[in-house]
């Protein structure tokens, strides 16, 4: 798990205060809205997509879905979500625990416009069991996420 390298990021950043270390698992959006505490839209969940051109991210709100159709006019491809025994490997990050950043190098990051409507978000911070509070903007520095609308 990258929980460490995540700390190491925040740290560098000035946000170490940010990580949250839940008591129980917060691997759905469902349970780590009742970790933390806030509603289900806040949870900025973290889907990872295979492309022609390598791994990609897509942050979006909680309660969001990916519109096939929107996602393909963006990329002009299908939408395939990474297989459960590829997260890993392509992230860096375990299921139920994928964070935004300190993702391996070849990763792109896209945020959604779903997320517009909550700050500040949680995203995973590299274990399904935290979480990491940040506004919008401090999400799009982290992570140099390019905003797109691929989600309804």
């Amino acid at each position: 798990m990258r929980t460490e390298q995540v700390k190491q990021f925040l740290q560098q950043h000035g946000l170490s205060d940010r990580y949250i270390q839940n008591p129980t698992s917060s691997a759905t959006v469902e349970l780590a809205a009742q970790a933390l505490g806030c509603e289900p839209g806040r949870i900025a969940k973290t889907l990872g997509f295979v492309t022609k051109q390598g791994p990609m991210v897509i942050v979006a709100c909680g309660t969001a879905k990916v519109d096939n159709a929107k996602y393909k006019a963006v990329f002009n491809e299908k939408a395939r979500f990474m297989k459960l025994n590829e997260v890993e490997t392509l992230t860096g990050h375990p299921v139920g625990g994928v964070c935004p950043f300190a993702l391996n190098p070849q990763v792109k990051v896209y945020l959604d416009a779903s997320l517009k409507a909550f700050d500040p978000v949680y995203p995973a911070a590299g274990a399904p069991d935290n979480a990491v509070k940040l506004s919008l903007q401090e999400l799009q520095t982290l992570t140099g996420g390019q905003w797109v609308d691929v989600c309804k």
